[in-house]
């Protein structure tokens, strides 16, 4: 049980500094609880999942009955969960222009990338569950789901206004991808919620932070404006160099 109310702690503390993240990056953007909402419900389940007998025996269920209608592994999932946000580049390559241009949107989906690594890995860390097949006890979070679904938020946002069904397709691949982890036996239902929780919410972090990373890392850029103007003076021959910063 402390376990659980310390996890429900540090999603709370996460969700608070993403808040401050948005005051600090954009004064005018007003905060909308819907845009947290779904993240915030996901991971929240697979954190009361930990403790909660009710919620680790619907877990079980789900495993032993996938395990029954296994025949063979499909790891598809290594590869599905970066094909999302792939996307956006493929996309790009054929002219079907994004939100934002090459350098910004790359930015964007490290930052995304960056936060999802930290917070899979430190969760991985402190709850030390055991996989359904077994293998090691780094279950909670799914890191590849969330990858996945960083992805698909990523996809989502950067082509939502050309159609939204680029940002639905990404969500279906992402879905896939948990629920292939399931089936193959690496994740319970919960690590998969929770993970697909992180992977919307870093990614929305991602374009909240972007306008401050862009001010930190790329200052603006000055031209240079070179002037030359030959001259005489009846004695002397020249020519003259002006440089304007």
């Amino acid at each position: 049980m402390k376990k659980a109310l310390f996890l429900l702690l540090f999603v709370c503390s996460f969700l608070q500094a993403q808040v401050r993240v948005i005051d600090s990056t954009n004064q005018h953007y007003k905060l909308k609880a819907k845009a947290l909402l779904i993240p915030a419900v996901l991971i929240g389940y697979g954190v009361i999942g930990i403790e909660s007998d009710g919620v680790k025996g619907f877990n079980t269920e789900i495993k032993e009955e996938v395990n029954e209608s296994i025949d063979e592994k499909i790891t598809i999932d290594d590869f599905s969960q970066y094909l999302p946000a792939a996307s956006v580049y493929g996309l790009n390559a054929i002219g079907i222009k994004g939100k934002h241009n090459f350098k910004d949107r790359s930015v964007i989906l490290a930052t995304s990338y960056l936060l999802v690594s930290a917070s899979v890995l430190s969760l991985k860390s402190i709850t030390k569950i055991e996989r359904p097949d077994g293998s090691s006890f780094n279950s909670f979070p799914s890191g590849h789901t969330a990858t996945a679904f960083a992805g698909a938020e990523f996809l989502w946002k950067e082509y939502k206004d050309q159609s939204i069904w680029y940002g639905i397709s990404g969500y279906l691949v992402a879905t896939g991808t948990g629920m292939f982890r399931i089936y193959n036996d690496r994740h319970w239902l919960t690590d998969v919620a929770a993970g697909a929780g992180i992977g919307i919410l870093c990614t929305k972090a991602a374009y909240w932070l972007q306008p401050k990373i862009q001010k930190l890392l790329f200052k603006k850029e000055t031209t240079t404006r070179l002037v030359t103007a030959p001259f005489y003076n009846g004695k002397e021959l020249g020519i003259g160099l002006v440089c304007m910063f």
